[in-house]
């Protein structure tokens, strides 16, 4: 029987509080692999938080550098494998960011719309676009399309990152340590 091959690396997407920092460095830790935050690199990159860029410079102005980010990013992973990349919520709502993924391994975060609020509602400072909860699900209804376009979707509510990095490997049909790369900082 021939072994299916592994991905060079795994994209979770989902929305905000859905798990994808926690979960991601779970999978990455059980597969060897290394670990990227987005939203870590876009902050880093501008040396400001993300609320701070929203407030100073307006969600359009980190769309772009989200998706300048996530180009830099993807040009690097060419080159190496092992790594799962955590995504900011908004990146699959960007058509630009649907086509740079497009024939990457993304896996959908799926945690009901209640218990998000429910994890982000105390976050108003941290998150710029937790307001409200009448506005946080209106944005979830019109992301949530998007995160179900991913390659795999796994239920993440009420269950532990270690959980749900067995269950993505396990559905990815690999082995931990099957392709891991240079330990080059991306």
């Amino acid at each position: 029987m021939k072994q299916k091959q592994s991905p060079r690396a795994v994209f979770l997407v989902g929305f905000m509080g859905a798990g994808k920092s926690r979960v991601g460095r779970a999978l990455a830790r059980r597969l060897g692999w290394r670990f990227v935050d987005l939203d870590r690199r876009v902050e880093a990159r501008a040396g400001r938080s993300i609320a701070r860029m929203f407030r100073e410079s307006g969600e359009a102005a980190f769309r772009q550098a989200e998706t300048a980010e996530l180009e830099r990013l993807l040009g690097k992973l060419k080159d190496s494998s092992g790594t799962v990349v955590a995504l900011g919520g908004g990146v699959p709502a960007q058509a630009q960011n649907r086509r740079l993924l497009r024939g990457a391994q993304t896996v959908f975060l799926d945690v009901p719309a209640g218990t998000l609020w429910e994890r982000c509602r105390g976050d108003r400072g941290q998150r710029p676009l937790v307001e409200d909860e009448a506005g946080f699900l209106r944005l979830y209804d019109s992301r949530r399309p998007h995160y179900a376009a991913a390659g795999m979707r796994v239920e993440a509510a009420d269950r532990g990152a270690k959980e749900l990095a067995a269950e993505i490997v396990e559905k990815l049909g690999f082995t931990p340590g099957s392709t891991t790369g240079k330990r080059e900082r991306l």
